[in-house]
């Protein structure tokens, strides 16, 4: 059975992905995948930057809006939702593209880290179990046991970085793989070439702190508040950027300014987080549309190429 040729668009926040995506579906008839874990739910528009219908251009959009935020939404659930839209995509002789995301989504997407389709109980179970053992007794009990079961992923996840320590034990747990042995192994149903966006840190960073201040101007605010009034009932989503920041400032605890702040400040870290994962993690082929606009009719080019269309 031939291999699915995927493309993928990855980068940090605010470096153009939606766009390049947009334009690359348009030049080879293509459909786009989401690859974002908090644009899945209903209602979370301005904070996780959610492309608009205008901004679609006509182009296809999958996996947005489709849980509501009292769900849980798993890694396990976008591969299997994801690898069912390529298949769909294919068959309408449209070339998927999968833009944006979280990079453990994409690296389990293309790696085939099988971890259940729907969650089981006891993968659930397992979930709780880690989770409890880093709240109650600390990252450095879970770090020293990824430490003997995958000394190479210890190695290069920090010890302050739960969810990833977590991650590594589950895929172990679950699959009986290493999580860093899996880093080279590309799932045998695709063929990807992954675009990766960046550019100079300084510039970035500016970048991403005027994205807050124009969301605010949008309106996340109240859209922070409304899931701040549904955060027992959705606490997978409150924990995303962009809306915790903004729930000490509604219980009291600070002030908008202090809120806002942290926001960018998160912000960049996750964005930073973002370039470390996916350098080190997937093979990009990396290029800087902000200062180099000219480089475009490059990248269309790399994906002629990669699809063989005279």
């Amino acid at each position: 059975m031939p291999k699915q040729k995927l493309i993928l668009i990855v980068g940090p926040t605010a470096v153009g992905k939606t766009d390049l995506g947009i334009n690359l579906a348009q030049a080879f008839s293509g459909e786009i995948i989401s690859g974002d874990s908090m644009q899945v739910y209903r209602h979370l528009d301005i904070g996780t930057a959610k492309v608009t219908s205008l901004e679609m251009a006509g182009v296809r959009h999958h996996l947005l809006d489709i849980c509501n935020v009292e769900q849980r939404f798993t890694v396990a659930d976008f591969t299997d939702l994801a690898a069912k839209k390529i298949t769909q995509i294919i068959t309408r002789k449209q070339q998927p593209f999968v833009v944006g995301g979280t990079g453990f989504y994409l690296q389990s997407l293309l790696r085939g880290y099988q971890l259940g389709g729907a969650r089981s109980a006891q993968d659930l179970t397992l979930r709780k179990q880690l989770s409890l053992i880093a709240e109650q007794e600390g990252n450095q009990v879970l770090w020293n046991r990824l430490t003997q079961v995958d000394p190479a992923a210890a190695k290069r996840i920090p010890l302050a970085d739960t969810r990833r320590i977590i991650r590594a034990l589950e895929v172990y747990t679950l699959t009986g793989k290493r999580f860093s042995a899996q880093t080279d192994q590309i799932n045998t149903n695709y063929e990807p070439y992954i675009i990766g966006l960046t550019t100079q840190r300084e510039l970035l960073y500016r970048r991403i702190n005027q994205r807050v201040d124009l969301m605010m101007q949008a309106g996340l605010l109240t859209e922070a508040k409304w899931l701040y009034e549904r955060r027992q009932q959705a606490p997978q989503a409150s924990k995303g950027i962009g809306y915790k920041e903004f729930f000490p400032y509604f219980s009291g605890e600070c002030d908008l300014a202090t809120a806002v702040s942290k926001v960018k400040q998160n912000s960049r870290h996750y964005a930073k987080r973002q370039l470390t994962f996916f350098r080190n993690q997937l093979p990009v082929h990396w290029y800087d549309l902000v200062t180099r606009p000219e480089d475009l009719p490059q990248i269309k080019q790399a994906v002629k190429n990669f699809l063989n269309e005279e």
